[in-house]
């Protein structure tokens, strides 16, 4: 699946996990994991999922601070394919629009975890400038930091 649309922004990462599948797949739906894992933004879920892991169809609202502002972003999980892939789509907030494509194969027991971020920044040219100069190296560095704490969160389970 790929939704590269080529007048957005996309964000590609990948992390690589020694752990099962299914957990990894798991760990990056949960809610709870999600907010200790971005806590420096103090996001937290107001409405939706609160709690727990997050399935097709449903929805969770998050608030948190980001460039010195509280901001809300509502997602939806609008695809998913246990435990291979889900996608996570803006229905309410700041972007144009926001698309969050998460995938997991499994190969001799480590999990490629790959994430695709495509979005789109309202406020025509100064929404794009500030995409290019702030926002996108902000959203990269968010996604890796979130994905390096899920990985040494299951790693270093015992």
């Amino acid at each position: 699946m790929d939704i590269t649309n080529y007048s957005m922004t996309t964000i590609h990462l990948t992390t690589k996990i020694k752990a099962p599948i299914e957990k990894v797949f798991d760990f990056n739906r949960d809610i709870d994991i999600h907010k200790l894992s971005i806590s420096k933004s103090k996001e937290t879920a107001i409405a939706g999922i609160t709690s727990g892991l997050i399935n097709l169809n449903e929805t969770v609202t998050w608030r948190g601070k980001h460039f010195g502002f509280y901001q809300t972003h509502k997602s939806l999980i609008s695809a998913m394919e246990a435990p291979h892939y889900f996608v996570d789509e803006m229905v309410e907030g700041r972007f144009k629009s926001f698309k969050h494509l998460h995938t997991f194969t499994e190969e001799n027991g480590v999990v490629i975890m790959k994430d695709e971020i495509q979005y789109q920044t309202p406020f025509g040219i100064v929404g794009k400038l500030f995409d290019k100069l702030i926002l996108k190296n902000y959203m990269t560095n968010l996604i890796a930091e979130r994905n390096e704490f899920i990985k040494n969160l299951i790693e270093n389970q015992k």
